[in-house]
C-alpha cells in the first residue's frame, strides 16, 4: 500500500498527501529553478527530513535512557550542487536546551548518526553535523 499520493497541481507545484493521516504538504520549485519558492521545494523536504529523523531517533534514545530533549532545535541548511543539479551538502545544527554529561552526549550523537534518512542519502551528499549544548 502506498504511503503518500502526490498530485501535480500546475505551475511547478505539487500536493503530497500522507494517506494514513490525510496531512497535506505542498511543494514549489525554488526560485533558482524556475519556481516561485513560495513553499518547501522537494529538496528542502529532504534536508528537513534529515533533521526531523535525527530528532526522532534522539527522542527515542532519550526516552529509552530516561531523560528528555524537549525544546531541542535543529536548523538545516541545504547546499545545492551542479552537474547534475543535486543536494551536495546538508548542514545540521543541533541545539539542545541544556548541557548533558559525556555519556548522555555520546548516546544522543550516536542516535543522531544512526538516523535512517542519513543512511539513505547518497554517499556523495556531505552531511555536516554540529552539536551545541547550552548551559
Amino acid at each position: 500500500m502506498a504511503t503518500t499520493k502526490t498530485i501535480y497541481t500546475g505551475d511547478l507545484r505539487t500536493e503530497i498527501t500522507h494517506l494514513k493521516s490525510d496531512t497535506v504538504i505542498a511543494t514549489d520549485a525554488p526560485v533558482d529553478n524556475n519556481g516561485k519558492g513560495e513553499t518547501f521545494s522537494p529538496t528542502d523536504l529532504v534536508a528537513a527530513a534529515l533533521g526531523s529523523c535525527m530528532l526522532t531517533i534522539m527522542g527515542i534514545a532519550a526516552r529509552t535512557h530516561g531523560f528528555d530533549i524537549d525544546g531541542t532545535i535543529i536548523d538545516t541548511t541545504k547546499i545545492m550542487g551542479t552537474d547534475p543539479r543535486r543536494i551536495s551538502e546538508i548542514i545540521v545544527d543541533i541545539t539542545f536546551p541544556q548541557d548533558y554529561d559525556d555519556k548522555t552526549k555520546r548516546i544522543l550523537e550516536a542516535a543522531a548518526n544512526s538516523c535512517p534518512v542519513a543512511h539513505s542519502l547518497h554517499p556523495d551528499t556531505k552531511q555536516t553535523i554540529k552539536y551545541t549544548y547550552t548551559k
